[in-house]
């Protein structure tokens, strides 16, 4: 693992959802590139404010962003603070980072070579939920996306779930 230096990013608008985190330089296969910093919740106040998100989001027609990030069984980080940059780090099906738990400090990292000027990804990790998975749709555009949020770790299982049903029609001899 490379040391911590100083990358240069920028926000800005893009393809995949709303803003993005971009390269403002090439940066080395393994460079921790920014960390994940928030607010340590419980499990349960992270929950309130997602069902506040949410809430707010059905009543306003607009819909919510929540930025929690699962650190253990027990707690998350909430992420939706002004001085967390890295929270416009949108999901892809091919990510170009990685997540790394360092010491209970959440960094993101380069998983290849990142080009200067290329959108900074990586893979959320949401399990598979036969009722929620259609709730986190995914617009990353790569040539492997599935179209939802689920990790890589589950992804067969969203294929297998999501497989068209085959009829078969018998008809009788006339």
């Amino acid at each position: 693992m490379m040391k911590n230096k100083i990358t240069k990013t920028i926000i800005k608008k893009t393809k995949i959802h709303g803003n993005g985190i971009f390269a403002g330089e090439n940066i080395p296969k393994g460079r921790r590139i920014i960390e994940y910093i928030g607010e340590k919740i419980t499990k349960s106040e992270a929950e309130k404010r997602i069902k506040e998100i949410d809430k707010k989001a059905k009543t306003s027609g607009i819909k919510g962003a929540y930025y929690i990030f699962e650190l253990s069984n027990k707690y998350d980080l909430d992420g939706n603070v002004p001085y967390n940059k890295a929270k416009y780090i949108n999901h892809s099906c091919e990510p170009n980072c990685e997540t790394i738990d360092e010491d209970g400090k959440i960094w993101i990292a380069a998983a290849r070579e990142i080009k200067k000027g290329e959108e900074l990804t990586y893979d959320y990790c949401f399990d598979f939920d036969v009722d929620e998975y259609k709730d986190s749709p995914c617009n990353c555009g790569s040539d492997n996306c599935i179209g939802y949020i689920i990790a890589k770790k589950d992804r067969k299982k969203l294929l297998k779930y999501s497989q068209p049903i085959k009829f078969f029609c018998y008809s009788p001899p006339i």
